[in-house]
């Protein structure tokens, strides 16, 4: 049977990707948060996951708010980046896994999730600056992915606890796979930031460091925010607290925290990480 072996909640920030791109790790601005991320990556190195499941939000690549599906799932063979206007370099393609997808799907079409099935799909930020993040230097091509993506652009957009639940309808269908492999989920984005309007740079710190000790600990908790909660807590972009939701869902029971840390700002976000095991 396939392993659920982890989860790591990571930023997904552009400006990340650039600043990789340009070699600026160890400059001021971004030492402290680059800083953080080696223990993750000697844990992925360790424990050599086959397949990440990826949720993340698209941010016009794909799907644009003309047409704007609430979930939509990846079962292609390969996933293609391209120029988002960030100044990010685009990456070499990712690779896909397609058996898995597809079980994922049959398990969420099961349990009445109507999520749209994507054979085709250009993957943005959202989902490449975690991979180059956590497998630098297209380490990440050694692994396969499949992206889930979450509406946090377009109103009506899913509850908080609807995503919870997307990822523990994904965690059973993952754990209930034939195959061997072993598989990691990200939940990327947030935290709290708002990008643009008069409350442009808000951050809230004690909300954020609040929603990762709860994602440890008691992710109920947080299950009863709405999104209009979040965007007055945590700003317009606070949203995408539903990629960890749905991340912490898939790791169903209790859990082990193995490394955290917190830094604010980057790029007027409170950018967390976390890395998670099933307790």
């Amino acid at each position: 049977m396939a392993k659920l072996i982890g989860a790591v909640g990571t930023s997904h920030i552009p400006a990340i990707g650039k600043a990789m791109d340009q070699g600026l790790e160890q400059t001021p601005y971004w030492k402290d948060f680059f800083d953080a991320y080696p223990p993750v990556r000697t844990w992925l190195d360790e424990q050599q996951p086959d397949i990440a499941v990826v949720f993340y939000n698209d941010h016009g690549l794909s799907f644009f708010l003309d047409k704007k599906p609430t979930y939509a799932i990846g079962t292609a063979p390969e996933y293609t980046n391209a120029d988002e206007g960030w100044g990010i370099q685009p990456i070499a393609p990712i690779t896909g896994e397609t058996e898995l997808s597809w079980h994922i799907v049959n398990t969420l079409i099961d349990d009445e999730f109507d999520v749209t099935v994507c054979q085709e799909l250009r993957v943005d930020h959202g989902l490449t600056v975690p991979m180059t993040l956590l497998w630098p230097n297209e380490q990440y091509r050694k692994i396969k992915v499949i992206p889930v993506a979450i509406n946090c652009e377009r109103h009506p957009m899913p509850k908080p606890s609807r995503s919870y639940k997307l990822g523990q309808s994904i965690g059973r269908a993952i754990q209930s796979w034939s195959g061997d492999e072993k598989v990691v989920v990200l939940g990327t984005g947030g935290l709290s930031h708002q990008l643009d309007g008069a409350r442009a740079g808000f951050i809230n710190k004690e909300f954020d460091l609040f929603c990762m000790e709860k994602l440890v600990s008691d992710p109920g908790a947080l299950l009863g925010y709405t999104n209009a909660d979040l965007t007055e807590i945590a700003g317009a972009q606070g949203v995408e607290l539903a990629m960890w939701l749905a991340m912490r869902g898939a790791l169903e029971g209790d859990v082990k925290l193995l490394h955290q840390n917190y830094h604010i700002p980057v790029s007027n976000t409170g950018a967390g990480l976390m890395l998670l095991e099933p307790a």
